[in-house]
């Protein structure tokens, strides 16, 4: 089963509780927001929604506290969407993707060296 995509607000959330890498209950994800920080309840909505979603989990902390824990990395999310994003875009071929990526991402002939030395040594 696919896993659902994040929003762009349950993002911001998951990304402050992939930084502090432990549980964290809202107070410390308030804490570690960007300006304009959100409402409290606004966080608390955010993160039953990604409870709901399979993206965290919660645990009872002192009295009433509740401490959130993401349980997908980022990597393997960002891995997740970037296959999706080149399943549904670019037909399954990682070619197409790159070449749009080249084109449009004007990359320079320094960084395109680079990535193939990566390649290189990935294939080794």
């Amino acid at each position: 089963m696919k896993q659902q995509t994040l929003t762009k607000g349950e993002m911001q959330v998951m990304n402050v509780l992939w930084e502090l890498q432990k549980g964290a209950c809202v107070n410390d994800i308030l804490a570690h927001y960007p300006e304009p920080k959100p409402a409290y309840t606004t966080i608390a909505t955010f993160l039953k929604i990604l409870t709901q979603k399979g993206f965290v989990e919660h645990k009872k902390g002192t009295g009433k506290l509740l401490i959130y824990t993401p349980l997908i990395t980022k990597e393997k999310y960002r891995r997740q969407v970037m296959e999706e994003v080149k399943d549904d875009f670019f037909g399954n071929s990682f070619k197409s993707m790159f070449s749009f990526f080249v084109k449009e991402e004007h990359i320079s002939a320094d960084e395109i060296r680079e990535l193939l030395k990566l390649m290189e040594e990935d294939a080794l």
